[in-house]
């Protein structure tokens, strides 16, 4: 089979890798990919959002199956385009890629259906959303309506600060124009946990657990990032729990999508926290997360060609999704100055250190080639993955690949699955 995968950071990378390793994986483009891609895919460059000429790539090449990575791709409508053109695609139509792309929308799903959430309330008019902050307990969170690359999410202490928040957001567009709309729901405290699954319009397959690390500095302060790091599984995602969430959240979102005739086919990413009261959805994403996809896809036994295939094709019922009994962690080496301003271009030393290392995955997210050699550019440089018997032992491999990498003004948080201790 000839692949094509969309995106360019190190969940694509991640993807790729996985693909890689399929038989039936002939020939793997990607579009437009970066440095480390490059190692299993040829990179094309054509941009995730130019869906004519990806869609006109793929007929030229004769591509069997296209997998979309990102996520404004799939909200935009390429499944749509690719399956006008008699493509094969794996990823949601752009009905049902609104589940991560309005959160109002997924907000009000779950209202309707009786899949638990926190209560909140829906805005479009920014003088309406002062005046419920009037009547708001605090800490209340604050989230732009669309895509903002995982940061258009502020959790506000004070009346002043949700005040600034909502001028942020609703008046300044800090997040652009996913900020038109907005929702205001009341503050869960617990552990979050993400759990990515495998859709087929009608069954549902869970991956492995995981957890993130949303902020840029340790001990969970800083700014909210794209994902600092995580690790898989998550010792607080109990059998218990997973029955729960089985039967109260994860099929009734499947059920609930095709009932409103948006059948959904691709990876639902569900955002969980694990309150007193039980599991309840932060958030959806309709795709693999990242980092989470870098922890989880290394853990996977499948033949990803195949669960892929089965999901578009509405098979996935007989797919038996194994996983192996290890743990992974993924820790992010980042730019100095992320998630605001930072400087491209630095050389990146050691890879060679990692390379074949068994257990080690280095998966590129914002590198590029200049004379032969690596150098930055992107916030999140790299996210060095690590396997090992259970947390603590991937843990430590993970943290001990780091210090083989460097660049300059690289940093990366050291309390990547610390949690784990307390478990």
């Amino acid at each position: 089979m000839k692949i094509l995968i969309v995106g360019s950071g190190g969940r694509e990378h991640a993807i790729a890798w996985k693909v890689s390793q399929s038989p039936k994986a002939e020939k793997i483009y990607c579009a437009p990919g970066n440095a480390g891609i490059e190692e299993y895919a040829e990179c094309v460059p054509i941009g995730a959002m130019e869906f004519e000429k990806l869609a006109a790539f793929a007929k030229e090449k004769e591509i069997d199956l296209t997998v979309v990575g990102m996520d404004d791709p799939l909200v935009g409508g390429i499944v749509d385009v690719f399956e006008k053109e008699g493509l094969r695609v794996f990823g949601p139509r752009k009905n049902a890629a609104v589940l991560e792309g309005s959160k109002a929308f997924s907000k009000d799903l779950m209202k309707k259906y009786g899949i638990p959430t926190a209560a909140y309330e829906n805005f479009d008019d920014p003088d309406k959303a002062l005046a419920y902050l009037e009547t708001a307990e605090f800490p209340i969170v604050l989230k732009a309506d669309g895509l903002a690359l995982g940061k258009g999410v502020l959790i506000c202490n004070t009346l002043e600060e949700a005040k600034d928040g909502v001028r942020e957001i609703m008046l300044d567009k800090h997040f652009g124009a996913a900020g038109n709309r907005m929702v205001i729901e009341e503050f869960m405290t617990g552990r979050e946990v993400s759990v990515l699954s495998f859709v087929d319009g009608k069954t549902i397959k869970c991956m492995t657990s995981a957890q993130d690390h949303k902020r840029a500095l340790d001990g969970d302060q800083g700014l909210n990032t794209g994902g600092m790091g995580t690790f898989s599984p998550s010792p607080f995602y109990t059998p218990e729990i997973d029955e729960f969430c089985q039967k109260h959240i994860y099929q009734p979102t499947v059920d609930a999508m095709a009932a409103e005739g948006r059948p959904f086919k691709g990876v639902i990413f569900f955002g969980l926290m694990l309150t007193e009261k039980g599991p309840k959805v932060l958030e959806y994403n309709a795709r693999f997360g990242d980092p989470e996809a870098q922890v989880v896809l290394p853990r996977m036994k499948n033949d990803i060609v195949d669960v892929f295939e089965a999901c578009i094709d509405g098979t996935l019922d007989q797919i038996d999704l194994q996983f192996e009994d290890n743990a992974a962690v993924c820790v992010v080496l980042a730019s100095g100055g992320y998630p605001v301003s930072y400087e491209k271009g630095f050389p990146i030393e050691g890879l060679e250190n990692l390379k074949g290392r068994d257990g080690v995955y280095v998966f590129h997210a914002g590198t590029r080639k200049e004379n032969g050699r690596f150098v930055t550019n992107g916030g999140r440089v790299l996210g060095v993955t690590a396997t090992g018997p259970d947390l603590k032992a991937a843990r430590a491999n993970a943290y001990e690949a780091v210090k083989q990498v460097t660049f300059e003004k690289a940093y990366c948080r050291s309390d990547i699955g610390k949690a784990i201790d307390e478990a």
